[in-house]
């Protein structure tokens, strides 16, 4: 591991550790219904063994879990130590049995060769420094016939990665100048997502990987928000932290103010906030 990736994982393993507590718990739902729609995509079948990477609180994890039932197993890896214990109270309290939640490297798993039928990974793919690498460690843990299914944003030049496209007008660039260079958005875009902003490259990589029957297909989820100022909160939660992180108090608060006034103007009345995601809902069978 170079020290750029193992600053990377550190920065990406402190950012979900400091939120574990409160992640995907503020008022807005967008990673319970996405994680939902890819085990609807997925569809998980009794007695199977999953592997989910990535496993945050368990969003995908947990309802591909119920569909197993007793006769099968699930696994959740996460690289964020806190991130494993919420998801592991998590299953406990909705009295979910056949999971095990271990902190691992999702990009490197230590696992037996061949020992799942399907693999999850709900918006974890995209944090992999190398993930077509790791796609072709994937094909080898999965039994013959086995499926992988995951999720990322539709990605497109310009955009800033993670946030729906109408984040771009909303968030000054020269807020930039405040990251490291490596996180601007079209240095990631050119280190993690290039290959997966069209479904070519996403098909061909894939392929490559050890992987045939590929399926691509993009889906707007339902993100919804109480008001403006729960959906900045959540913002903190996610991704996003990594950009509050780097600002200082001055420009953070012109911006919260700039998104909470953008963001009410969307609702109607006392309503929600409601913005359509686009997500890209990708699967494919080892190819033996």
């Amino acid at each position: 591991m170079t020290r750029d990736t193992a600053a990377y994982k550190a920065k990406v393993t402190d950012a979900f550790n400091e939120a574990a507590a409160i992640y995907d718990r503020m008022g807005v739902e967008f990673f319970t219904p996405m994680g939902r729609r890819l085990v609807e995509r997925a569809a998980p079948r009794p007695g199977e063994r999953v592997l989910d990477i990535g496993c945050g609180l368990g969003a995908t994890l947990l309802p591909a879990a119920r569909l197993i039932g007793p006769a099968g197993r699930a696994l959740g890896v996460d690289i964020a130590p806190a991130m494993v214990e919420e998801a592991r109270r998590e299953a406990g309290r909705q009295g979910i049995g056949n999971v095990e939640v271990r902190v691992m490297d999702g990009e490197h798993p230590d696992l037996p060769a061949r020992s799942f039928d399907l693999i999850l990974g709900s918006y974890s793919v995209i944090f992999l420094p190398d993930a077509r690498a790791a796609l072709a460690r994937f094909a080898r843990l999965l039994a013959d016939g086995g499926r992988i299914a995951f999720t990322s944003p539709v990605f497109a030049r310009d955009t800033f990665p993670f946030l729906p496209p109408m984040f771009t007008e909303l968030i000054p660039l020269d807020l930039l100048r405040h990251l490291p260079e490596s996180w601007h958005p079209e240095q990631l875009h050119r280190q993690l997502h290039s290959w997966l902003e069209h479904p070519a490259d996403l098909t061909a990589a894939l392929r490559r990987a050890g992987f045939t029957d590929v399926r691509i297909a993009d889906e707007p989820v339902p993100m919804t928000a109480a008001s403006g100022t729960a959906w900045v909160d959540w913002s903190h939660t996610q991704g996003m932290r990594l950009l509050w992180q780097h600002l200082p108090g001055e420009e953070a608060a012109a911006l919260r103010t700039r998104l909470v006034t953008a963001l009410d103007a969307l609702r109607e009345g006392d309503g929600p906030v409601r913005i359509e995601v686009p997500v890209r809902y990708v699967t494919a069978t080892v190819a033996r």
